[in-house]
């Protein structure tokens, strides 16, 4: 009688484990300028998917970012040389790289090409919120595609405005920016995005 009433027991709803979002994605660049050391900051790579709030603010999508990997491609001028180069080199404690240099460079036809991932175990392979810390620093040629794989999170009850005004935007609408945190106009890492929504 006991366990055929236990069966017939309702249980209690399971546990919802996140009600936030999680999205895993790989963007791509294109440099328009020749880039040395450039830092990439965990509020730069929040800020290139936004939300229009109004016509001249913006909020970051997601408040938390995780860097999974970084790929370059820089093809060379027929009988030169050119060498790509990402480090993850962060010093701020929470957020330290590897420190590790990832470099290559071409003299032929083959494009220069470096595909690097932080170490598992290093501060910046783990989720980091908007901070101006640096994530990673870029060395390339101007025209060099960067490929930014990465995995975001966002809660709907967190704000955090983009570093730069949008422009005439539209209320409600999303936008990509550059890997810099810059708009379209301005940025030196031009999203390639075959949509309206670039700001």
């Amino acid at each position: 009688m006991t366990n055929a009433m236990s069966q017939q027991l309702i249980p209690h709803p399971p546990p919802i484990q996140d009600y936030g979002i999680t999205h895993t994605t790989k963007l791509r660049f294109q440099t328009n300028a020749a880039q040395s050391q450039t830092s990439i900051t965990y509020q730069n790579l929040l800020d290139t998917i936004n939300v229009a709030l109004t016509t001249v603010t913006a909020s970051e999508l997601f408040q938390a970012v995780r860097v999974r990997q970084v790929e370059m491609w820089a093809t060379p001028v027929i009988g030169g040389a050119t060498s790509v180069q990402v480090e993850f080199n962060g010093t701020v404690a929470g957020i330290i790289g590897d420190t590790k240099i990832h470099t290559d460079t071409s003299i032929g036809v083959q494009p220069a090409h470096v595909r690097a991932r932080p170490a598992a175990r290093s501060g910046v392979a783990l989720f980091q919120a908007s901070v101006a810390d640096q994530a990673f620093a870029l060395t390339c040629p101007s025209g060099t595609v960067v490929d930014v794989s990465l995995t975001f999170r966002g809660r709907p009850d967190v704000f955090a405005p983009t570093q730069n005004a949008p422009v005439g935007a539209t209320a409600g609408a999303w936008y990509y920016r550059g890997l810099d945190g810059l708009a379209a106009g301005a940025t030196q890492f031009v999203p390639i995005v075959n949509v309206s929504g670039i700001d």
